[in-house]
């Protein structure tokens, strides 16, 4: 396996089609980019772990919406479907993620307008984002349509292999 290529693959989603909600990505195209993109989140964690105490990794999930979001459009409309469902679990992340750097920047009052108001916006949006999540996962694990559909033509393969 190329790693050179995959990170490209990651960088070009990042780069190029930032916010890119038209046409379609294959499915191993997807899937290699989570790959690199948990391998970058863990990366974040340990150097926030060393560095800063809980505002890196927010903010790294706050950088990566809307890539991710163009992606699990591009990657549900490679199978047929309408991308509101990424939408759903992009604005419900989005919320957790803001949740978190307020209740760290915050301080103790950000503590405190946490637990008075926050948690229970919290529990809400999390029960939200797991819903959607897990019904985007399922979606973008299904095989593409192998013929050209209303969001555009098969995508070309993908394949990392040197």
């Amino acid at each position: 396996m190329d790693i050179n290529k995959l990170w490209q693959n990651f960088l070009d989603t990042v780069t190029n089609h930032y916010f890119d909600l038209n046409g379609r990505v294959g499915l191993t195209q997807f899937w290699y980019f989570v790959l690199v993109q948990i391998a970058v989140a863990i990366g974040v964690t340990i150097l926030q772990s060393i560095v800063l105490h809980g505002v890196l990794t927010n903010l790294f999930g706050l950088a990566m919406l809307l890539p991710n979001y163009g992606m699990a459009t591009r990657r549900l409309q490679d199978t047929g479907r309408n991308g509101t469902l990424a939408l759903v679990a992009t604005a419900a992340a989005a919320v957790l993620f803001l949740i978190g750097v307020v209740g760290i920047v915050g301080g103790l009052l950000g503590a405190i307008g946490f637990l008075l108001l926050f948690a229970t916006l919290w529990l809400v949006v999390s029960i939200v984002a797991l819903v959607a999540w897990i019904a985007l996962i399922y979606f973008c694990a299904q095989p593409g349509q192998t013929e050209a559909n209303a969001y555009g033509p098969v995508p070309p393969a993908f394949n990392p292999a040197k």
